[in-house]
């Protein structure tokens, strides 16, 4: 009974996707849902009385992707590295709660991210591949550090063909820069600013070590 009253409380929720990758526009929200998270395709809520479990809730506009993204955690099946998915619903995908601050988070509050996440990070994509799967679009905020390691909580871009280096590039950053900041609270609008930058270069002949001192750049003015 509450899974089926909690899906009528899923069904009431309003929100629509936008364009430039920017995230979905909540119009509605039934207040008891606790909000998780908010992506370009979805929102991730959470029942009180299911704790242990978010559903993430597509827009009208990207609801093909419910599908999609559902068929990926069949191929996925039981990984450490990765959320589970128990089941899909009309406008939904439930997946297990994983708890943890993302890698932004850690930035932002100057958590410290050990060598341990980009190895764990490496043997999820090692893995998917190995599960006839691309893994790509793996960025801050859809890694947690959990327990001193990785899991990844967004696979909806798995079945996308080629490679779009985002993880690659942090590797490098985290290589060549992260010592430098190490611990130290790096604010918002400074990882946004960096990110709009990262967007605009990454076509262009893109260099993480020019892109990297301009961020210490920054630092060195806080």
């Amino acid at each position: 009974m509450i899974i089926s009253s909690f899906e009528a409380q899923l069904i009431k929720i309003d929100i629509h996707a936008n364009v430039d990758n920017d995230p979905v526009t909540i119009h509605f929200l039934p207040p008891v849902l606790r909000l998780i998270g908010v992506g370009t395709d979805a929102v991730v809520v959470q029942h009180p009385a299911l704790q242990e479990r978010v559903f993430k809730v597509y827009a009208p506009e990207r609801i093909y992707k419910k599908e999609i993204e559902f068929d990926i955690y069949q191929h996925i099946g039981s990984s450490p590295y990765y959320c589970q998915c128990f089941r899909q619903g009309e406008n939904f995908i439930e997946l297990s709660y994983e708890e943890g601050p993302t890698l932004y988070q850690c930035l932002e509050r100057g958590i410290i991210i050990p060598w341990k996440v980009i190895t764990d990070v490496e043997a999820a994509r090692a893995y998917a591949v190995s599960v006839g799967l691309n893994p790509r679009d793996i960025h801050l905020k859809n890694v947690l550090l959990q327990q001193g390691g990785a899991k990844l909580i967004d696979v909806s871009e798995y079945k996308t063909p080629g490679n779009d280096g985002r993880w690659d590039y942090l590797v490098q950053g985290y290589k060549e820069f992260y010592h430098l900041v190490k611990g130290k609270k790096i604010p918002a609008w400074l990882l946004e600013l960096v990110k709009n930058n990262y967007y605009m270069q990454v076509s262009d002949g893109f260099s993480v070590s020019e892109w990297g001192k301009t961020f210490i750049q920054f630092m060195g003015k806080l």
